[in-house]
């Protein structure tokens, strides 16, 4: 009977440790994670640091943009007049040449050979005239043997003009001073009329023809400044509008325009791409912004606008501190009703204040070094972010005009908008300038 009763008990005993271990493990873990879901759930986000700038009223420039081509104002493709064998080649690729300088030379033997056969005959012609004026003078000669020799003579001459052109037909030369480019002939070749020698171009001034839409055609006038550039934002080359086509293309519904720009270092080359810009007169008081501060999404453009957070945001926030007083004097009665549980830690507490004077003794001290520290930061107000729908306008290098939704004065975030979300609390550090190159940035520092 005993033995049953005491395996009986055992067998109690096992199944309340068992309950008080697994009712002890689950009250861990869900007392476990109802701390987590609480600490998330109170805990801030860390500030996102970010760029801004400032929007304020500023000069702007309008322009109309296009696309063009570079063309030299004077360049042609050398070809030859007449027919003949490459005797000399008097140039080189990419040879600056003079005004009537020669650059080919053709087989011209025969034709000097009849050259100096005609000289002889005008020579002898013309002493014919000479001598049938005498006889005239003299009463001797005839009237019509005077015509006949001074048509001879006026005929020899006018042959011999022939013959030196067809001579300097053998010839090719420069019709203006510039820059040739490669032969397309070599020493010995056979050349048939319009056959192709060299192409000659004057760099020194450039001249860019471009189409712009024929809504625009009022804005433009000669004289205008036009910049080039061959992509980007950077157009280092300036010139002016030289012509306006009075005819607009029916088809297009473009207009032509061209302008000539000087090229002193030859960096404009004939037949290059650029994109060109007519500036406009300027513009006072325009609200602009760097395209970076820009975001486009499904629902319009967009902007983060930094702004001091809001009293009512800090509130709880406050509120919540003085009910952690009563929270622990609440906790701290069960403790000091039973003085007797209490004695053992009171124990050790004489081995634990002694060691507290010496670090009471550091933290004065440490507060005296740095008192303008809490000052400081409680001058800081949070700073956290508005998403405000733009309108934008024009652009021009860079920045972009904002039309409506912006303010003067207003801080906008310039880098970094692709991880923020509206209301979020950040951070600002301008040291860094999202619209300029890296390189410029670092050539500054």
């Amino acid at each position: 009977m005993f033995k049953r009763i005491l395996r009986i008990f055992i067998i109690v005993l096992v199944l309340a440790v068992l309950v008080v271990v697994v009712g002890g493990i689950v009250g861990f873990n869900f007392l476990r994670d109802n701390g987590i879901k609480q600490y998330f759930a109170s805990m801030k986000p860390p500030a996102a640091t970010v760029s801004t700038t400032i929007a304020k009223p500023s000069t702007w420039t309008p322009g109309v943009e296009a696309i063009g081509t570079v063309k030299a104002v004077r360049g042609v493709d050398l070809t030859v007049e007449t027919t003949g064998i490459v005797k000399d080649i008097l140039f080189h690729a990419n040879q600056k040449v003079a005004d009537n300088a020669v650059l080919l030379q053709l087989d011209d033997a025969v034709e000097r050979a009849d050259l100096d056969a005609q000289k002889a005959q005008a020579a002898l012609d013309q002493t014919s005239l000479a001598r049938a004026i005498e006889l005239t003078r003299r009463g001797v000669g005839s009237d019509s043997t005077l015509d006949t020799a001074r048509a001879a003579a006026s005929a020899s001459a006018s042959q011999v003009t022939k013959l030196q052109a067809v001579l300097d037909q053998k010839q090719l030369t420069a019709p203006f001073g510039g820059t040739v480019g490669i032969p397309k002939i070599d020493i010995g070749q056979y050349l048939a009329p319009g056959t192709a020698v060299v192409t000659l171009q004057d760099l020194d001034t450039m001249r860019v023809d471009f189409s712009v839409p024929e809504q625009q055609l009022a804005l433009l006038k000669i004289g205008q400044t036009v910049r080039l550039g061959f992509g980007g934002e950077d157009k280092p080359f300036a010139g002016a509008i030289r012509g306006i086509d009075p005819k607009i293309d029916s088809s297009s519904r473009l207009v032509n325009v061209r302008a000539e720009v000087a090229n002193p270092d030859g960096k404009l080359t004939p037949g290059q791409f650029v994109q060109v810009r007519v500036e406009l007169p300027e513009e006072q008081n325009v609200l602009t912004l760097p395209q970076t501060a820009l975001t486009t999404s499904l629902y319009g453009d967009y902007i983060f606008v930094v702004q001091p957070a809001k009293p009512a945001e800090a509130a709880p926030a406050q509120a919540a501190k003085p009910e952690e007083k009563p929270a622990a004097s609440a906790t701290d009665k069960p403790a000091d009703a039973k003085p007797a549980d209490t004695k053992p830690a009171d124990a050790m507490k004489p081995a634990a204040d002694a060691a507290k004077p010496a670090a009471d003794a550091a933290k004065p001290a440490a507060k005296a070094a740095d008192p303008a520290k809490p000052a400081a930061e409680g001058d800081k107000p949070a700073l956290v972010l508005s998403q405000v729908f733009v309108k934008p306008g024009r652009r021009n290098q860079g920045m972009v005009e904002i039309v409506e939704g912006l303010k003067a004065g207003d801080e906008v975030v310039t880098a970094g908008q692709n991880r923020l979300i509206n209301g979020m609390s950040v951070a600002v550090d301008n040291t860094i300038d999202p619209t300029k190159s890296a390189n410029k940035q670092a050539d500054q520092q």
